[in-house]
């Protein structure tokens, strides 16, 4: 892509999309039309009073009384376009509020949802830090370029516009100047803002994306970075952020200067000009005191509005860069969407099937899994074990429908989840994490989060339920206590029997528990099983684990081992196989346990 595409491509993205925002409002954006038209007709009349003001003292001679009657015409017409302007405005601006907040209203909200059901693989690869400043920096933005377009650029051409008229209508000379001359100015403000400071400016945003994520990587791990000792060096990492981020906005900045220095140099050499070309018109007898008067306030007035006009076009870049990422949300895939004529999924028994199922995460040239056939009955529950990357958690994202197979399909009660919708989907498979996130909220609202409608008596069952009763009653605040960010006030143990009671409460026919007991002490290991074993009854169930321990009451146990399952049977029949894959890791978890005793 050439320079000049890329410095054009975020007006491409940013401009249609504000279009569509303006769109959604046609009444406001009427008003905002003919407030600021009404603004700006007054203002382009304005000169033309103050001439005829000024012409009736400077002719005045004997007949003072005839010349006060003029002059006192024009004034009483002057504050009429005075109160004008103030109605034309104020409207206007009213207008421009309303638009602007329904507009980050919708857009804000809009990125939100799209954010939310982008893949996890996105999720996986980005900042939430960085996420959430996008999306609120691309929400001010839209107020930035509402603010510049319609309440600064909109009146700044249509000033120009009639001014131009007003003065070529009399003197064609005059009007060719003035238009020259404004167009000239705007031309030169826009090759400097988009050529020369829209370059650095982008730069500079792309630095603070980064130093925003960083801050948001260290303070989310602040945890780890205690554990570390690692202050110092986060903080020589953000040091060094925040230099470079420093550099570029500094030379932003600079051409800015630059740029503002340049673009007033224009308007004096343009005001020079009209001012000697009105001296040459009454010097000729073509110009009375009024209307050198008419003039030189017409193209003060000018002025007024070309000075800003580089400012407002610095802030219609920067409000454009500003947005550049936000717009990217709405056009980035979203990875895994529902089908048009997706269905709402009937989830009533969970028998989950794989049939000829062929995966690859995108990159891999070969597949995890070639012509995966499995079938997990209804009410069945299914242990899957084996080594790190054999492509257990894998399968249970298939499920989910986190991941789409690259061949075959997945089916839940017979329906493909790729033809059904994914909240329904979902809806209907309880999950409780190896490292559960809970919400910055109550503990009731983390229970209750599959059923926000759910009672207080339902929630206080489903706790007693996953043996999380005892220790939220021991609470100064109870159900009520907010838990922190992920959960970051209760323990590893605590975090995991309110998983539980959060799948108690969700009551969904498929329960999937991701190493839920790995990473627990033995106590609060033996509560969990206790609660995991009430969790299994009359659901179909598929249980990762580390420690074999926890699938040993399971229907079935599948062992997995570069994708394939390559042992299949219950916990005797495994252990009984000599050179099995499952007796050997069991046998070695065993000597774990004696040795660390």
């Amino acid at each position: 892509m050439t320079p000049d595409k890329k410095q054009a491509e975020p007006f491409r993205l940013v401009i249609p999309f504000m279009l569509r925002q303006w769109a959604r409002h046609p009444w406001l954006l009427a008003a905002i039309l003919g407030g600021m038209g009404l603004a700006t007709l007054t203002d382009v009349l304005v000169p033309i009073y103050a001439g005829r003001l000024v012409e009736a003292i400077a002719t005045a001679g004997a007949n003072r009384e005839a010349a006060l009657d003029q002059a006192l015409a024009a004034l009483g017409l002057l504050a009429l376009l005075g109160l004008a302007l103030l109605v034309g405005r104020v409207a206007g601006i009213l207008a421009v509020i309303a638009l602007t907040l329904r507009s980050m209203q919708h857009a804000g909200a809009g990125a939100f949802a799209r954010v939310q059901r982008f893949s996890a693989d996105w999720h996986a690869n980005g900042f939430a830090g960085a996420t959430v400043r996008r999306i609120s920096r691309g929400m001010w933005a839209i107020d930035l370029l509402n603010d510049t377009i319609l309440i600064a650029l909109l009146p700044s051409a249509l000033v120009l516009l009639g001014a131009t008229l007003m003065l070529g209508w009399r003197w064609p000379a005059m009007g060719l100047l003035v238009a020259g001359g404004g167009l000239f100015y705007v031309a030169l403000t826009l090759f400097l803002s988009l050529r020369w400071v829209a370059p650095a400016s982008r730069l500079s945003n792309g630095w603070d994306s980064r130093l925003g994520g960083a801050m948001a990587d260290a303070i989310g791990a602040n945890n780890v970075v205690k554990a570390f000792a690692a202050e110092a060096r986060e903080d020589d990492r953000l040091g060094w952020l925040i230099d470079k981020w420093r550099r570029r906005t500094r030379r932003g900045w600079r051409r800015g200067a630059a740029s503002e220095a340049l673009q007033t140099v224009t308007l004096l050499l343009l005001r020079i000009a009209v001012i000697g070309i009105v001296l040459w018109l009454w010097w000729q007898g073509q110009a009375g005191p009024g209307d050198v008067a008419t003039v030189l306030t017409m193209f003060f007035m000018v002025q007024g509005y070309l000075r800003d006009v580089g400012y407002h076009i610095s802030n219609l870049q920067r409000g454009v860069n500003e947005m550049e990422e936000f717009v990217h949300l709405f056009r980035t895939p979203q990875g895994i969407a529902d089908a048009p004529d997706a269905i709402p999924a009937r989830i009533d028994e969970g028998k989950i099937e794989f049939r000829k199922v062929t995966f690859r995460y995108g990159g891999h040239p070969d597949p995890l899994y070639r012509d995966l056939d499995l079938t997990i009955r209804a009410g069945e529950s299914v242990g899957l074990v084996g080594p790190s990357g054999s492509g257990k958690t894998t399968l249970i994202k298939l499920i989910q429908r986190l991941h789409d197979v690259t061949g075959g399909a997945v089916l839940i009660d017979g329906q493909d989840v790729r033809g059904v919708t994914q909240g329904s989907l979902r809806s209907r498979i309880a999950i409780v994490q190896q490292e559960p996130v809970l919400l910055h909220r109550s503990l009731a609202e983390n229970i209750a989060y599959a059923r926000p409608g759910a009672s207080l008596e339902d929630i206080g069952r489903a706790a007693r339920l996953a043996n999380a009763e005892d220790f939220i009653d021991r609470l100064p605040r109870g159900y009520a206590t907010l838990v922190g960010e992920r959960g970051v006030k209760l323990s590893g143990g605590e975090r995991q029997r309110v998983a539980l009671a959060r799948a108690f409460l969700a009551d969904a026919p498929v329960l999937i528990l991701d190493e839920a007991t790995s990473a627990l002490d033995s106590e609060s290991e033996a509560a969990i099983q206790q609660a995991m074993a009430r969790l299994l009854v009359g659901r179909t169930a598929v249980v990762i684990a580390h420690r074999l321990a926890t699938v040993r009451a399971m229907d079935r146990i599948l062992v997995f081992d570069q994708g394939r399952v390559v042992e299949e049977g219950d916990h005797a029949s495994l252990l009984d196989r000599p050179a099995g894959l499952y007796r050997r890791l069991f046998e070695r978890q065993a000597l774990e346990l004696t040795q660390g005793r």
